[in-house]
């Protein structure tokens, strides 16, 4: 085995597998059999829409942008090895200091820059032209080059705490994925806390609800769910986007729920009750406390698989790349590699139980709100605004699908109702009053 094996090995059975799958991955419509509802809710019928060929044609670019990204994630680091482009990086950095402590958070500012300029052409396709070309965005450019910089400026942060997991790579060759991952558990609740109140409002501005009708119904939802202080905010991604969505952050005092301005202007009440109720779902059915216990337990295994086949590979091809030991700043794109290369891998996983919470959040929003129509339209105003595929082949809901594919979210809302049947609802005893 050489030293190119690995990448070939892996090129080779994904583009296998995308080849075998082809049908699959570019859907052209989803089974006519299962568009139609059979149930009726509010004696209409909701049918899960046809996707227009606009949707499939934004469907299907995305699939082969989402190959690209995965190709180029393996290819960038492994090209930064194999030139040796990372050992002279070091080299750079040591002619600036000598002094380890500062060679490496050098090393990595050179590396995250170099990335940023590859990426840029990419990024700018993908997350502008693409969007503007589908009448997804309403970004300026000066506003998208804002954003990339400082998502960019975020990420430079990490220079400052890179030498945390390389000191202990150092001092503890052997124990250092593990003092690592218990490290990172604090650090998650960290990011968690800090996101919705540091984060966010850097790209957007978030606010109280405008909509005070609006607001008190939630909060009385709310308070029916059993959630104490709730907090519903507002922001304006009107100014970056014409899709639709809403979503769940923030950990203990900093959680809220965040509805997009676009959502606001074109779900009606009963729909915006249902979506609220399915993010309201995530904080009393425990989500996002499971969601750091799920993580840290895959940030574990995940750790130990890097030690072990980054200590190999370094030891097989390190000196060739111009390293010898891991803690070696040249080696970064080495632990990158490989954290790529698992996180594919693993991300199935990952991916299935973030549709299983999701389905669930789905479930609770029904419970609470006995509104399965207004859920139904809910979703089908999400699939036309957002130009989503209601029914992926099933290889794309394995390695993409954070969310269970609206069609079968549709279908769900227009099949489960057990007070019809007689059978107890399974979050019954969550809920305060009628």
């Amino acid at each position: 085995m050489n030293k190119f094996t690995p990448l070939i090995c892996l090129a080779v059975i994904f583009l296998a597998m995308v080849f075998i799958n082809y049908r699959q991955i570019f859907a052209q419509t989803p089974n006519p059999q299962s568009t139609t509802v059979s149930v009726q809710i509010n004696h209409a019928p909701v049918a899960v829409p046809e996707p227009s060929e606009k949707t499939m044609a934004y469907y299907n670019s995305g699939v082969i942008l989402w190959i690209i990204n995965t190709f180029l994630g393996f290819l960038v680091p492994f090209l930064f090895l194999q030139t040796k482009v990372s050992a002279k990086l070091r080299d750079l950095s040591e002619k600036i200091t000598h002094r380890w402590y500062f060679t490496l958070p050098i090393y990595f500012f050179l590396f995250l820059f170099i990335n940023f300029l590859l990426g840029l052409p990419l990024d700018y396709y993908q997350d502008f032209i693409r969007q503007h070309d589908y009448g997804l965005s309403n970004q300026t450019f000066s506003r998208w080059l804002t954003n990339s910089l400082i998502s960019f400026a975020i990420s430079l942060f990490l220079c400052l705490l890179i030498w945390i997991p390389y000191l202990l790579l150092r001092k503890s060759p052997r124990r250092w994925w593990l003092y690592t991952g218990i490290l990172l558990i604090p650090f998650y609740c960290f990011v968690m806390l800090v996101t919705p109140v540091v984060i966010d409002p850097l790209f957007n501005n978030f606010g109280a609800m405008k909509n005070k009708d609006l607001e008190a119904k939630i909060l009385k939802l709310a308070d029916r769910a059993g959630i104490e202080g709730s907090r519903v905010y507002e922001v304006d991604k009107s100014a970056d986007t014409n899709a639709v969505n809403a979503y769940v952050t923030g950990f203990m005092d900093t959680k809220r729920i965040v509805l997009w301005d676009t959502i606001i202007s074109k779900l009606d009440e009963d729909e915006l009750l249902f979506v609220v109720g399915h993010e309201m779902g995530h904080y009393v059915l425990g989500h996002v406390v499971k969601g750091l216990i799920f993580l840290s337990i895959m940030t574990f295994v995940l750790l130990y698989l890097v030690y072990k086949i980054s200590t190999f590979l370094t030891n097989r091809f390190g000196k060739s790349w111009g390293f010898s030991e891991l803690y070696d700043p040249a080696a970064i794109p080495l632990l990158i590699l490989v954290i790529g290369v698992l996180s594919f891998v693993f991300s199935p996983l990952a991916l299935w139980y973030s549709r299983d919470a999701e389905h669930e959040a789905d479930r609770f929003a029904i419970e609470i709100t006995r509104n399965n129509h207004a859920g139904a339209t809910a979703f089908v105003k999400l699939q036309t605004e957002n130009l989503s595929n209601p029914r992926p082949g099933e290889l794309m809901k394995f390695f993409r699908a954070s969310h269970p594919p609206i069609g079968e979210r549709i279908d769900f809302c227009n099949e489960y109702k057990p007070w019809e049947k007689g059978e107890p609802l399974q979050y019954d005893g969550l809920f305060r009053g009628k």
